[in-house]
């Protein structure tokens, strides 16, 4: 899909931005599974079962892709779309997720991993993207807002992870009409 480079340690490392397959799944599930044990950035609190990856993975089609960034053979981080609901009146709604391995966050792979799954959404005829993000989370609020997200609202103590309630901030962009993300970030 696309190729670029990042500082790994003392060295430049190529990166490859492609569609996730089947394959890295087990990578997919190791970087969502370290984000549900030690972060908010999820709600889900018990770590993904193989079988369960799996049929995530295959509730997603051209429309909702899955996109993987991989150095060294390795999977550094993922980003999808998924269906926002089973309603049909959403079916130009979706839900994005961004997640980076913690060996490699703040490299800016989460920023060009979310470039590219918004173009596939707007290729994909997608209408608008909505983010669910725990309040507290101000990196990727400052993230989605460098996109164009809007702040739609806060629902407040929806969550409760780690022993303490958490709100939850609702980010939103309507991909029509818009010239494109890699336009609204700098890289």
């Amino acid at each position: 899909m696309s190729s670029s480079q990042v500082q790994g340690g003392s060295h430049q490392v190529n990166l490859l931005l492609r569609p996730a397959t089947k394959a890295d799944i087990p990578a997919i599930r190791g970087i969502y599974n370290d984000a549900i044990l030690n972060t908010t950035s999820t709600f889900d609190s018990t770590p993904k079962s193989m079988a369960e990856m799996e049929s995530w993975f295959a509730a997603h089609d051209e429309r909702h892709p899955i996109l993987v960034m991989v150095a060294d053979g390795h999977v550094w981080g993922w980003a999808s779309l998924s269906r926002w609901s089973d309603r049909a009146a959403y079916d130009g709604t979706a839900e994005l997720s961004v997640y980076v391995h913690p060996e490699h966050r703040g490299q800016g792979i989460g920023r060009k991993l979310m470039a590219a799954i918004l173009e596939e959404g707007r290729r994909a005829g997608l209408h608008t993207v909505i983010s669910r993000i725990e309040a507290g989370n101000a990196a990727s609020i400052h993230l989605h807002a460098a996109f164009g997200f809007s702040m739609v609202g806060v629902m407040k103590e929806v969550g409760c992870k780690f022993g303490r309630w958490l709100d939850v901030a609702i980010m939103q962009l309507i991909l029509e009409g818009q010239t494109g993300p890699v336009a609204l970030i700098q890289e």
